[in-house]
């Protein structure tokens, strides 16, 4: 099967796909867009086996392109997630984990990736030297270019109020394409859509609320984030199934209309006659949680909820959908980019980068990788997991010492901790992920000290 699938891609793409060689799905004349789709959960995705129909753009996508159905994130929030994309390396090597590296009353240091990694080259540095024309344009907060994400881009928009959606950033983008659209372009298009802390315009419609809620929440970013700091000082929080059905409506509310928002932008690109000549990168940086381990949110933990995401890779002209269920990383995205195009880089890009390029993978080869996860959201926690191909999750609390098993096959949902009960296979990954730690610089028995870091105005005061 897997040979039949090999010979109909190598047909199909060597005689359509612009600019490719005959033994690479590249293209080198092709524009590159990459879309974030911020803080979106891979199991809300309806081709990706969401119950609820509420993405139908994104499916038209996957199932004409490449869908990675175990696509897993190195970090469960923003900041750190979306600096391994441009860059190619994990958080604690690029430094940027957390909005700022020093927080007193006396002295105020925010991250950024050029003070902290001065060596790392980006994404769009390497682009833009091989002849791309770079734009950004996002939601502003944790993708702001005072973080080092403008490295490498001619445009890099994001002066807008934090936290804003597509509506904001697309026709930006737009604009931008429009009038470079006799140039190769590659394009960085972000939105918190889904995140807690945005609300549509003209508020909610509750379109997905289909039942007699009579709770007191009403979806505001101000309830989210009250909730968020409830579960961050005790633990955990307290809610009844209608008002957590309530706030899974308005997540797919949220979702519904980033997928309406991204149909908008992808009907003004096709009018431009460039749909031929690009390659689409869709995913998120992260999930959110909805009360599977009762909390609201992100970054705190590293449970499936936060760092599974969707991946879609469509190519120009490709029609024929994949579905590829092999586990891959968010780190694997940028060597995947620069094959796509063409783009070898020199010896240090290659050293640099941790990821391995998914090309061979949809080409029909095999690819068996553990994926590692890791946060240091806001000093609260050190967190590091390893969750293995054969789906084996481990998960490490460094300040505590706790650890964590689970069998993702017969438990996904992350519930039943076999830490105890699987004292080998538990040592076994323990082993996998020190031995991870020291390869990237990271070290286990150094000083792991808990503080405050803000990421939200009022924090840390």
């Amino acid at each position: 099967m897997l040979k039949k699938i090999f010979l109909f891609q190598f047909i199909i793409f060597g005689v359509l796909f612009m600019g490719c060689t005959s033994q690479k799905i590249s293209c080198s004349d092709c524009n590159i867009i990459f879309i974030s789709l911020d803080a979106l959960q891979e199991s809300h995705v309806h081709s990706f086996g969401y119950v609820n129909n509420i993405t139908p753009t994104i499916d038209q996508i996957a199932n004409s392109g490449y869908k990675f159905t175990n696509a897993i994130s190195v970090s469960s929030w923003t900041v750190p997630a979306s600096m391994t994309w441009f860059t190619g390396v994990y958080p604690s090597q690029h430094k940027v984990t957390n909005k700022y590296t020093i927080f007193t009353n006396q002295k105020k240091v925010i991250s950024n990736l050029k003070k902290l990694s001065p060596n790392i080259t980006t994404l769009a540095e390497i682009l833009k030297e091989h002849g791309y024309l770079t734009g950004g344009f996002t939601g502003d907060a944790g993708v702001n270019g005072i973080f080092g994400f403008n490295a490498g881009f001619d445009v890099y928009f994001d002066n807008t109020t934090p936290f804003s959606g597509f509506d904001v950033s697309e026709p930006k983008a737009l604009a931008w394409i429009q009038k470079n659209k006799d140039k190769k372009i590659f394009l960085f298009l972000h939105g918190y859509d889904m995140h807690g802390q945005y609300e549509p315009k003209l508020g909610f419609d509750y379109r997905y609320v289909n039942f007699t809620y009579k709770g007191i929440y009403n979806g505001s970013p101000q309830q989210e984030a009250e909730l968020r700091e409830l579960g961050l000082e005790f633990g955990s929080i307290t809610l009844g199934s209608d008002d957590v059905r309530f706030w899974r409506a308005i997540y797919d509310e949220k979702i519904n209309r980033a997928d309406t928002q991204l149909n908008t932008f992808l009907k003004e690109y096709e009018k431009m006659g460039l749909m031929n000549k690009t390659i689409f990168i869709i995913t998120s940086d992260h999930g959110t949680e909805l009360y599977e381990h009762k909390r609201l949110d992100h970054g705190f933990t590293l449970y499936d909820e936060l760092i599974h995401v969707p991946l879609i890779i469509k190519l120009p002209n490709q029609e024929q959908g994949v579905t590829l269920p092999n586990q891959i990383s968010s780190i694997d995205i940028m060597p995947t980019i620069l094959e796509l195009a063409g783009i070898r880089g020199d010896e240090k890009i290659q050293t640099q980068m941790m990821g391995s390029s998914l090309v061979p993978l949809m080409l029909g080869e095999n690819m068996q990788v553990d994926a590692f996860s890791e946060t240091n959201y806001r000093l609260y926690t050190y967190k590091r997991s390893v969750r293995t191909y054969d789906d084996w999750k481990y998960i490490y609390t460094i300040e505590t010492g706790k650890e964590e098993l689970y069998n993702l096959n017969t438990d996904p949902s992350e519930t039943n901790n076999l830490i105890t009960s699987n004292l080998q296979k538990g040592y076994e990954l323990k082993q996998k992920l020190f031995t991870w730690m020291q390869k990237t610089g990271q070290n286990i028995y150094g000083s792991w000290e808990l503080g405050c870091l803000p990421v939200y105005d009022g924090q840390c005061t």
